[in-house]
């Protein structure tokens, strides 16, 4: 196929309404379908499960995370998601169960990165920065008086930090606007409640 071809355009325009299960009032795109929808558009496209000290998952002292890459056409996009129960509430001690669930949601929404289904997520981004420098320049919209709340109590730890500051730069999202958007100073002062909803945002914007 071309390389002029918008391999995201094409994913994107597929409609997965019909597979879309509900489970405690949360959407979710069945994985099988989402996989044959991905390898239908790309015969070649892959993912991996990401280790972590041979592991497939991350245990920290705020729950337990698994991550997951997709290739697709060559471009590669990760989604980091943490082990949750039905209610979408971590798990702290978490079985092999769990983490195989929530590798698999987290599979898919690698998998939205690339186009397909990812309309099942709207609402979770940042607003969005326009191309003209002007636009860029003009004040955030107000910040949600939910979110607000959210910010009270613990904040990311370095390793959060770092997973937030290289999405920054990958996406060259400017960083000001993100911090003035969560009305924090700086990096190490967004909340934690915060944390899925920044990488969530600054994840759409690499895919964009």
């Amino acid at each position: 196929m071309s390389d002029s071809v918008n391999h995201f355009a094409r994913l994107s325009a597929i409609n997965v309404s019909e597979h879309i299960e509900k489970k405690g009032g949360f959407s979710y795109l069945s994985w099988p379908y989402a996989v044959s929808q991905l390898r239908l558009a790309d015969p070649a496209a892959c993912w991996e499960v990401r280790r972590f000290n041979d592991l497939p998952y991350l245990a920290t002292d705020l729950g337990v995370f698994v991550e997951v890459a997709v290739t697709v056409q060559g471009v590669t996009l990760s989604q980091i998601h943490p082990v949750l129960d039905g209610r979408n509430r971590p798990i702290a001690a978490p079985t092999a169960f769990d983490i195989n669930t929530s590798i698999q949601r987290c599979l898919v929404k690698a998998i939205a990165l690339h186009g397909l289904g990812l309309y099942i997520y709207a609402g979770e981004d940042l607003p969005q920065v326009g191309s003209d420098p002007a636009a860029n320049d003009a004040k955030p919209e107000p910040r949600p008086e939910s979110a607000a709340r959210l910010t009270t109590g613990k904040t990311i730890n370095e390793l959060q930090q770092r997973a937030i500051q290289r999405l920054v730069a990958e996406t060259g999202t400017e960083l000001p606007r993100v911090l003035e958007f969560y009305g924090v100073k700086s990096v190490a002062e967004i909340a934690v409640a915060d944390f899925l909803r920044v990488v969530r945002s600054l994840e759409k914007r690499r895919a964009a």
